[in-house]
């Protein structure tokens, strides 16, 4: 059996589309109102876009973490006149 990428998941906007779509319907099915289901989606995808933009900095700063740092001098007018 696969494993699941949740972090691929959780920043995947086509995931988080499904997932208010499956919310909007179920609260449909409950009868609740246009406003209350506008709400409530509005706020998973704000989570959502928070959730995703955690995640995503935080891999941007593991793959920086792992990338050698090269530094090069770069010589300055003071330098080359003391050799």
């Amino acid at each position: 059996m696969n494993k699941v990428d949740w972090k691929t998941k959780l920043t995947s906007r086509k995931f988080w589309a499904a997932v208010c779509n499956f919310v909007t319907m179920l609260l449909y099915a409950f009868n609740f109102s246009e406003s209350e289901t506008s709400r409530i989606v509005a706020l998973i995808m704000a989570g959502a876009g928070v959730i995703a933009y955690i995640i995503g900095e935080g891999l941007a700063d593991a793959a920086d973490a792992k990338s050698p740092t090269v530094i090069t001098a770069v010589p300055t007018d003071e330098s080359k006149g003391e050799e």
